[in-house]
């Protein structure tokens, strides 16, 4: 988490809305074709095509504007091909996070692998889901329609350190709160 001037900001948050307002409108694709292709997204946010990691970053971006989720299913969907592939996780891994302020609302800012910016509000709330076996936490925050990113382990351990105790329904809990939102992190 740094601290940034007030131009610095504004051009972190208006990349935030462009990055959002700029996507295919894969959600009205219906195309006739469909099949499956052997792509993998692994939980760390690589992507794989017939076993062997896509290094070209253009790429890697390119899909990840085109995937859309149905049920437990993912797919790279066109005006005329939907394909399925496998995601290990969630399609898109949290890399960065910055807390800024603007107009006296604090601001949680997300920077996924493929350079997405989504600033944590309503519209892209943040969850954590417990192993209940472990314990172990495995954050969440929703990128678009309902596509999420897992944050990475350095950021999550940011989000804690920012967030503050309180009380909710007579247990303390640990809670941060972005755009407006408070969001509930585990219990203390």
């Amino acid at each position: 988490m740094t601290t940034r001037k007030p131009d610095d900001i504004l051009a972190l948050l208006q990349k935030a809305e462009k990055d959002e307002q700029g996507l295919p409108p894969v959600h009205r694709w219906q195309p006739d074709y469909q099949a499956d292709i052997d792509m993998r997204i692994a939980r760390d946010g690589r992507w794989y095509y017939l076993g062997t990691p896509i290094n070209r970053a253009a790429m890697v971006r390119l899909f990840s504007t085109i995937i859309r989720r149905e049920g437990d299913d993912y797919f790279l969907v066109t005006p005329v091909e939907k394909l399925r592939i496998q995601v290990d996780d969630a399609p898109f891994v949290a890399v960065s996070l910055e807390v800024v302020q603007d107009e006296g609302r604090q601001k949680l800012v997300f920077t996924t692998q493929v350079g997405s910016t989504v600033v944590a509000g309503p519209r892209h709330p943040l969850r954590v889901e417990t192993d209940p076996q472990t314990g172990e936490p495995a954050p969440y925050l929703r990128v678009r329609d309902n596509l999420e990113a897992l944050l990475s382990r350095n950021v999550f351990y940011q989000l804690v350190e920012q967030a503050a105790p309180v009380h909710h329904e007579g247990e303390s809990w640990l809670a941060t709160e972005s755009d407006g939102e408070r969001f509930l992190i585990g219990r203390l």
